[in-house]
């Protein structure tokens, strides 16, 4: 488990993060959401001890991360997939990691398998493709089966099916009962992979709530309907206090559920063509959440 309390981390005038607590329990994949500049990146570096809070403190599994003796053991991170000695091999650049953490050998070729890259443990890093080098930073995060996992922006350079793999490994880490934080731009993905999400902007907490919970509260749930006869159903829903905009041949309906437009629609005898629950996208409900945190807006205009 990681927990951050207060933290905060100035840079001279600015101030990057500001009174953050949060939690990141284990058994779920949690996802780092925020525009950029929104301090997630020194967020992370402060869980891992790498930049030094200005107030507040962050502890994994109970203790600073400093404070462990083999960090490989307890916690497995990737910040920047290109941290490793270009001259050395993928073999070698983990070799080098497991001896300074008394792990044995053979794990450095169970994590080299496991991240895909047992054919090319011999090569030098230098000639890794980024996709690649995003692979062996994972498996150096690994190296110690640690029970906390942090990641950030893994899947950078991946392919689609490199993409799908990670999305299944960190979901499995997860369901291992491990604490897995991955911190993402890519809304899509962090739908498909994190269980719950915490959001910030300009350095303070914007939301930290299940992907669920985020989605449902933006706001925009609404349910499409299609009928022969919009205007005899429009009457019937305003009539049961629905909200009712004709749209593009439909109606979009909120204010009741779903199941009562059918239910109020059969009753008076008004036949559907469709009913269906519109539910906003993460990455909708994101740009919302953010809107009012985002540094620079685009006008939209190229001229």
């Amino acid at each position: 488990m990681i927990e951050a309390r207060n933290l905060s981390k100035s840079y001279g005038r600015t101030l990057a993060v500001d009174s953050l607590s949060f939690d990141v329990r284990p058994g779920r994949v949690t996802g780092f959401l925020g525009p950029n500049g929104a301090g997630k990146s020194t967020t992370m570096r402060m869980i891992l001890g790498l930049d030094a809070p200005s107030s507040g403190m962050v502890t994994v599994r109970g203790k600073p991360y400093a404070a462990h003796r083999r960090p490989l053991h307890e916690v497995g991170a990737v910040l920047e997939s290109r941290a490793m000695h270009p001259g050395r091999s993928a073999y070698n650049h983990l070799l080098c990691l497991a001896q300074s953490n008394g792990i044995g050998r053979g794990r450095v070729d169970e994590v080299l398998e496991l991240v895909g890259l047992r054919d090319a443990a011999r090569r030098r890093a230098r000639g890794f493709s980024l996709g690649m080098s995003q692979r062996l930073g994972l498996a150096s995060a690994l190296l110690g089966d640690p029970p906390v996992v942090l990641c950030d922006e893994p899947v950078n350079g991946l392919d689609p099916e490199g993409i799908r793999w990670i999305r299944t490994l960190l979901r499995r880490l997860a369901a291992e009962g491990r604490t897995v934080f991955v911190s993402s731009h890519l809304m899509s993905e962090m739908a498909l992979t994190a269980d719950h999400v915490i959001v910030v902007g300009r350095g303070r907490l914007i939301a930290d709530a299940s992907v669920a919970d985020i989605v449902g509260d933006a706001g925009r749930s609404y349910t499409l309907v299609r009928t022969p006869d919009p205007s005899r159903l429009e009457q019937v829903l305003r009539a049961a206090g629905a909200i009712v905009a004709p749209v593009a041949g439909a109606l979009e309906v909120r204010g009741v559920p779903c199941s009562a437009v059918g239910d109020l629609a059969a009753r008076h005898g008004v036949a559907l063509h469709e009913l269906s629950p519109q539910t906003p996208s993460l990455e909708s409900a994101f740009f919302d959440l953010t809107h009012d945190s985002v540094e620079f807006h685009a006008t939209g205009s190229t001229s």
